[in-house]
């Protein structure tokens, strides 16, 4: 009954009992460490899924000392966080409501401390809390507290750049109407804040980031006349201008005149154009050239991040990055524009790009989490995008998302990773990952809720962070690293002894000793184009290499390395079998056991027609592995005799994704 439907009374929706048994095994666990002091840092709050903003929210609540409250305060009005490729703003809305309870807590508790001392036996000094004191009359020239803790972190802390100039009107609309609701009386109406230098639209990818990338510019151009003090004593004026725009609408409580905000802007202005000279001469752009000029300005709409948030790059760069970038080829924009010096050009992909000029922008030790197309963490296309990663960290979570049977956005065929990022210097990181999530779309409000996370540092695989998330793959993993790989068995000539492997598996790993059925109207009998051949020496390797690629195990190890969508040969070649060390007397039952699974294949197998565009009818052999488990199964006891597995290992592994790969618990 372990891996039959769990009784709502027990169960979240569509668990199986084995799921019900795990995670109240997992509360247990984490409950007792909590209990014995061993969570005792927060990051351990992210590797054990808990919940940091309610964490926070408890200890300003209950915190005796002034010190820690105003440590908190100065904290979250001062944490700068950016979308740099904010659309129309869902993820600052997400960082609007993190930190909206988190104000309103320290303000409740502010107020707190201020009565208490009516009630001091020895009378206070007049100025003590005279900082509370003052932050809670600032609120009583707007309308209400929540206007006021919307409007100070709309201004103090968020920050979006978008290419699209329509979704960034779109984001500051959406954000001054959440302060807008906030007002009963339409006598209230105060006039609204001013964020145009906060919600900006640019490229992201094109323009300078940072002073050492202008500087770098100038050198190049030669020129040694104080251009890059000049330049920087420019924006320094600016900042200081953007200061004294920001305080104006925060402490000061008035509105922003017109002419101040021209003065800002005429002096942005002037510093953008030498910039933009600059730039689009490494672009291959003439300075006598305007028409040239006025084009690459219109396709490549350069946003300098060095002059735009010159205070924040100034002082390190933002505390927190986050969002969804596109998902977007390269080769889809580059009739509009182009970009230059990025190391993860070569993936192709603006997200990867988007990920490489984040981490320029990220102040030394902040945070980022983006979601991004999974296969950036295990495919050798996005190779440059992992070193990056790996070289930037000092601790990271990476979790990762199927398209089946429900997907994380409804409507995008998309298998996503979330990660986040803690930046630091490599000599002392740590790495943590997730399962390879898959659930029903019933489950989609638990989900989050029931991710957890395990140290793979140790573990490592080329271009690819394995998506293991338990102490029992661990301990697999180790068993398998010591033995030799699978490709020491191939050969690259063709032999009698061919296993075919599909290779666009789903939830079954399809390896035979023949070529499947398939005939098209337009060439005929022949191999279909998803099966490949794989040479062996004799037949007995031949069919313990079949088996194994049929096995749970490989299934497993398919899943936690690849893109989940198609078996390449990297997988193959380099899944630990040692056939040479394994017994014979195993050898010789693998043997029979394949036998027996082909022949099972075949008994279950449909003959089925469709039609392409391409190719016309076509007519092929379909094949139903499930049906074949016990004998599947068979083969993994097997296996786990040779790589020495506990019952608990091979408990697991026959039991991996059962309820996805069987039908259960829908």
């Amino acid at each position: 009954t372990w891996n039959m439907p769990a009784p709502d009374e027990y169960a979240l929706p569509t668990e199986i009992w084995r799921e019900v048994v795990a995670r109240r095994g997992r509360y247990e666990a984490i409950h007792a460490k909590l209990a014995n002091g061993e969570i005792d840092e927060v990051n351990e709050l992210i590797t054990y899924n808990l919940d940091i903003r309610q964490f926070a929210h408890d200890v300003i609540e209950s915190c005796e000392g002034p010190e820690l409250l105003r440590a908190f305060w100065n904290a979250i009005t001062g944490v700068t966080i950016l979308d740099p490729t904010c659309g129309s703003g869902a993820f600052l809305f997400a960082a609007l409501n993190v930190l909206e309870p988190l104000y309103e807590a320290c303000l409740e508790r502010m107020q707190i401390f201020l009565d208490e001392l009516q009630y001091a036996i020895k009378k206070p000094h007049p100025n003590k809390f005279s900082d509370f004191r003052e932050i809670l009359e600032g609120i009583e020239g707007h309308p209400n507290r929540r206007y006021f803790i919307l409007k100070s972190i709309i201004i103090k802390n968020l920050y979006g750049v978008d290419i699209m100039e329509e979704a960034i009107e779109i984001c500051k609309l959406r954000l001054f109407l959440k302060m807008v609701a906030q007002i009963e009386d339409v006598e209230q109406i105060e006039p609204l804040p001013d964020i145009d230098f906060n919600i900006q639209a640019g490229n992201t990818l094109v323009g300078y980031a940072t002073y050492d990338e202008v500087e770098k510019a100038v050198a190049e151009k030669l020129d040694f006349d104080n251009t890059m003090t000049r330049i920087k004593e420019s924006a320094e004026d600016v900042e200081e201008l953007f200061e004294q725009f920001r305080l104006q609408q925060t402490e000061l409580g008035g509105a922003v005149t017109p002419a101040a905000k021209q003065v800002l802007r005429d002096k942005l202005k002037a510093l953008e154009d030498e910039l933009n000279q600059y730039l689009s001469g490494g672009y291959g752009i003439k300075r006598n050239d305007k028409h040239a000029y006025e084009n690459w300005l219109s396709s490549h709409k350069p946003f300098h991040w060095f002059i735009e948030f010159y205070g924040i790059l100034k002082d390190g760069g933002f505390d927190v990055i986050i969002g969804n970038p596109p998902y977007v080829e390269y080769g889809k924009v580059k009739k509009d524009y182009t970009i230059s010096g990025y190391e993860t050009e070569s993936c192709g992909n603006l997200y990867a790009f988007v990920f490489e000029r984040s981490f320029r922008l990220l102040q030394g030790r902040g945070w980022k989490s983006m979601i991004v197309p999974h296969s950036a963490y295990c495919t050798d296309r996005m190779s440059s995008l992992q070193n990056l990663f790996h070289r930037s960290k000092r601790i990271g979570w990476v979790q990762t998302y199927s398209i089946r049977p429900a997907k994380l956005f409804i409507g995008a065929d998309q298998r996503l990773a979330i990660y986040i990022v803690q930046q630091g210097s490599k000599s002392s990181h740590s790495l943590y990952s997730s399962r390879y999530h898959r659930w029903n779309e019933q489950f989609r409000s638990h989900l989050f809720e029931t991710i957890q996370h395990i140290d793979i540092t140790q573990i490592s695989f080329q271009n690819s962070a394995p998506k293991i998330y338990s102490e029992i793959e661990q301990s697999i993993w180790q068993k398998l690293a010591q033995f030799s790989v699978l490709g020491t068995h191939l050969i690259t000539a063709a032999t009698p002894y061919t296993i075919y492997f599909h290779n666009a598996p789903r939830y079954w790993l399809r390896a035979m000793d023949f070529a499947p059925y398939f005939w098209n109207e337009r060439d005929g009998e022949q191999i279909s184009t998803h099966v490949k051949p794989l040479y062996l020496a004799t037949e007995l390797d031949a069919t313990i290499t079949g088996a194994t690629l049929n096995s749970s195990l490989f299934y497993w190890w398919f899943v936690i390395l690849s893109n989940c969508r198609d078996l390449t040969l990297r997988e193959i070649k380099n899944f630990p079998i040692a056939v040479d060390q394994m017994d014979d007397v195993i050898k010789q039952r693998l043997s029979v056991v394949f036998e027996d699974l082909m022949q099972d294949l075949k008994h279950h197998a449909q003959r089925k027609e469709t039609n392409y565009q391409t190719t016309g009818r076509v007519i092929y052999d379909e094949f139903y592995p499930r049906y074949s488990k016990p004998i599947i199964d068979e083969i993994d006891r097997l296996l786990a005799q040779h790589y020495g597995f506990t019952a608990e290992e091979l408990d697991f592994i026959i039991n991996y994704d059962i309820k996805y790969r069987m039908g259960l618990g829908n």
